[in-house]
């Protein structure tokens, strides 16, 4: 019998196309060595060509999902995705300070991924759920990974080069995530995709060249969850996102056609290496 591997958990809404959401946060998970565990947040229609309705889990049925798992299995890591509403994200807050998530007592590393923006830079949640995003979530956050468009609603800064993402990430630090990553993808027309890493006074910069294809559905959340995966194995967070960065360029690389839309991008390549 095998020991038990290490354990990371997502709260998050279910894409069921398979793609996006809690789909792509295990995928990633199991891919990167950990035992994903899930809270679900929403149960959404969706498939490659978009999001046809969204049916939210009740606020303290979330919070339970959190409660059981982390009282008995445990984890060495969690992260966010699709909180949708202020009612769920004030849940997942005080669940989390309950049982020993985030920077309140440090003992387990807290991603929050702010799924905030469209794929086409729509705002996704209403202004008191952007606020508690702000005010109750970043404060308690290890990392928080917002993408450009997210960046934007959440802090009103534009980015559009080295100086500007700094500048973000400066404002998005002063929330109270003790690193933030400032992720590159949505600058279109770059010929390099450039995640900022900071943490108050040091940067660190992930660079490669763009990927040319449509198929990047998932891409945020699969970043998000390889890194919340690495620190549940107990990298450091730098180190943790180096090696999140390095399995998201592969699987964005890899990444394939589904359905009529946007494809995901694909974890195989890691299974693969491992059979």
């Amino acid at each position: 019998m095998a020991e038990t591997p290490p354990r990371a958990l997502t709260i998050a809404g279910s894409d069921s196309g398979g793609a996006a959401g809690l789909e792509a946060d295990l995928r990633a998970m199991t891919a990167c060595g950990v035992h994903g565990c899930v809270a679900v947040t929403a149960v959404t229609v969706q498939n490659s060509l978009g999001v046809s309705g969204v049916h939210l889990v009740p606020p303290e049925t979330v919070a339970a999902q959190v409660r059981a798992v982390v009282t008995d299995i445990g984890v060495g890591a969690a992260k966010t995705g699709m909180l949708a509403s202020a009612a769920i994200i004030e849940a997942v807050a005080d669940v989390v300070d309950e049982v020993g998530i985030g920077r309140a007592q440090d003992a387990v590393p807290f991603v929050v991924d702010p799924v905030a923006a469209s794929m086409a830079g729509e705002p996704l949640l209403a202004e008191d759920a952007m606020e508690a995003i702000r005010t109750r979530l970043f404060p308690r956050a290890a990392l928080a990974t917002p993408n450009l468009d997210e960046v934007r609603l959440l802090v009103d800064v534009t980015v559009t080069d080295a100086d500007s993402a700094l500048a973000a990430a400066k404002a998005l630090h002063a929330l109270g995530p003790r690193y933030v990553l400032v992720k590159g993808g949505h600058l279109r027309g770059s010929p390099e995709v450039t995640d900022l890493l900071f943490d108050g006074s040091q940067t660190w910069e992930f660079a490669g060249p763009r990927i040319d294809t449509p198929h990047v559905h998932g891409a945020g959340d699969a970043l998000a969850s390889a890194t919340c995966a690495a620190l549940a194995r107990g990298l450091a967070m730098p180190e943790a996102v180096a090696s999140a960065e390095r399995y998201i360029r592969r699987a964005v690389a890899e990444s394939y056609p589904l359905g009529a839309g946007v494809g995901p991008v694909s974890p195989l390549w890691a299974v693969d290496a491992h059979v």
